[in-house]
């Protein structure tokens, strides 16, 4: 049986279909750690009070919301006034406005403070009677030992923090930084004082103990969090934790811990939660670093896109197919690489991967090879080519109609005419633009695995470019002089050129970025407009099973 079992209620918001029965278990043993991860307002800090609560006769709790600076640098409170204060807070602690609010702040930085000096305190005592005892066993034993402040600075030190922190007389607590001038702690910076309070609260916890801490990389760089959290677990084998975190490389760097993704939660009409929408990713599960870190931050659906991540692709996608994460990669055959990675790992059940990528002119047996993978080719250069795709400005164009009274056929004309003109200078660069990247793709394609290197000690390339790149210029400069635009935009990289400017401006919007937001509007609130956003991915819409879910 597990030192610490948990469970927590379900439910499937994601689906919005309400509270469903069951409940996900959690079981932790001493020495275990999980991480809660998940983005803000999926009820997270809920759900840190759901599992401390069963466990809080033996659990401490360090909240989101500490105070993390003290009123002096010593002990100023009695052993009583520490007991009763314990008492009070594993109450507050377990209440469900300890979601917001706290009544101890001052309190529970002064307790560590205490704590500290009171487990030096202890060991000193303990030495004492030892030499007067000349009891050598336990002299041996404590030598073997670090005190509580060694530990605390070797800690600090291996975590990047090169601080010493010592006690003085009066109990009085002070620190030096690399061999400095000693300063009280009162004066440490907000991260150091943070990283102070964490160890001092994990350090003194009694054995056996669960340790519940909200959000430990406040006020602390990655470089310095990551490694503390990791020597702490190391210190305390004799204790489990539960770290809630919105870093999930905090998570990867620790892979032997459990992983809880958060997803959303369900309130009654009383705003209580009833249950959570969460994923239990196991320990030791192995993905390689980009996807770990892809899909640990992710929703359950990820959709992997060729390109580079803007404010153009996130807010689009998040229109066109509600629920979903979308993640940039470099190529398409990154995007393939990172659907493959995520469907073909085991134990990855928390997550299903998609990819969108250029259709390049691929034959259909190729798109349908491609589909069966979970990669859908899109006859499209790149997100802009979707915004400003001749369709889409003709909706858009309708929707100014309606407003300003224009006619639709003149703006279209003039935004043709626009893409033309702003084309036409650029013919061999944009050509050369795209045969570039085809031919990269066709290269990296031609590099064998290890098997082919094991059996070629000789590889060779060979490609002429010369009639791809005349080829594409002929392409380019036959669809200009037919204004094809549908060509022009989809085809090419158009967005190096001022065409999208001009045809934002031949559809009276007075900048780009004012089309692109009608663009979005449309989506949302537009069904014909959403309908054809959707159709130029195929099928994606519905095997992302967003049809089933309403949405």
């Amino acid at each position: 049986m597990a030192d610490f079992s948990f469970a927590v209620p379900l439910c499937t918001q994601a689906l919005g279909s309400g509270p469903q029965p069951g409940e996900q278990r959690v079981a932790l043993d001493k020495g275990d750690h999980l991480f809660v991860l998940g983005a803000n307002g999926t009820g997270k800090s809920s759900l840190m009070r759901h599992l401390y609560s069963p466990y809080r006769a033996s659990a401490r709790r360090i909240v989101a919301h500490r105070q993390n600076w003290f009123e002096r640098g010593g002990v100023n409170m009695t052993s009583q006034q520490r007991s009763n204060f314990a008492d009070q807070i594993r109450s507050q602690d377990a209440s469900a406005d300890s979601r917001w609010r706290d009544d101890y702040t001052q309190q529970r930085a002064n307790m560590a403070i205490y704590d500290l000096v009171d487990a030096e305190n202890v060991r000193a005592r303990e030495i004492t009677r030892a030499v007067d005892d000349n009891d050598q066993a336990t002299l041996a034993r404590l030598r073997q030992q670090l005190s509580p402040l060694k530990k605390i600075n070797r800690i600090l030190a291996l975590s990047n923090l090169p601080l010493t922190i010592s006690v003085e007389a009066a109990q009085r607590v002070v620190a030096s930084r690399s061999g400095g001038p000693r300063y009280e702690v009162a004066e440490l910076s907000d991260g150091e004082r943070n990283a102070l309070l964490i160890a001092s609260n994990v350090l003194t916890v009694p054995p056996d103990s669960l340790l519940v801490v909200d959000e430990p990389e406040r006020h602390l760089h990655r470089s310095i969090i990551s490694p503390l959290l990791s020597l702490l677990f190391k210190e305390r084998p004799d204790c489990a934790f539960v770290i809630s975190t919105h870093d999930v490389m905090l998570a990867m760097d620790n892979p032997d811990g459990q992983k809880l993704l958060v997803r959303g939660c369900a309130h009654n009409d009383n705003r209580e939660i009833t249950g959570w929408d969460v994923d239990l990713v196991p320990a030791g599960v192995f993905l390689d670093d980009a996807l770990m870190r892809d899909t640990l931050g992710a929703r359950r659906k990820i959709v992997f896109v060729e390109g580079a991540e803007n404010s153009l692709d996130l807010p689009f996608y998040a229109a066109t197919f509600p629920g979903i994460s979308v993640i940039a990669k470099a190529s398409c055959l990154d995007v393939q690489n990172a659907v493959s990675g995520v469907r073909g790992a085991a134990d990855t059940h928390w997550v299903e991967a998609f990819g969108i990528i250029d259709s390049d002119a691929r034959s259909e047996p190729e798109l349908i090879a491609l589909r069966q993978r979970g990669v859908y080719a899109v006859p499209a250069y790149s997100i802009e080519s979707i915004y400003y795709h001749p369709e889409m400005q003709r909706l858009v164009a309708e929707a100014q109609s309606g407003i300003l009274g224009t006619d639709v056929a003149t703006m279209l004309a003039a935004a043709a005419s626009a893409t033309v003109s702003a084309v036409k200078p650029h013919i061999g660069r944009l050509a050369l633009r795209l045969v570039e990247r085809d031919i990269r793709d066709q290269i990296v394609a031609q590099i064998p695995d290890r098997h082919g290197l094991a059996a070629n000690a000789t590889i060779a390339f060979s490609l002429d470019a010369a009639p791809i790149i005349d080829a594409e210029e002929t392409r380019l400069t036959t669809a200009c002089k037919s204004v094809d635009t549908q060509t022009i935009i989809c085809r090419y990289p158009i967005r190096e050129t001022s065409a999208l400017t001009e045809i934002a401006k031949a559809l009276k919007f007075q900048k780009r970025a004012d089309y692109e937001a009608a663009v979005r509007q449309l989506i949302l609130t537009d069904a014909d407009v959403l309908k054809f956003a959707r159709a130029l991915f195929g099928p994606l819409h519905d095997d992302l099973g967003l049809e089933a879910a309403g949405q």
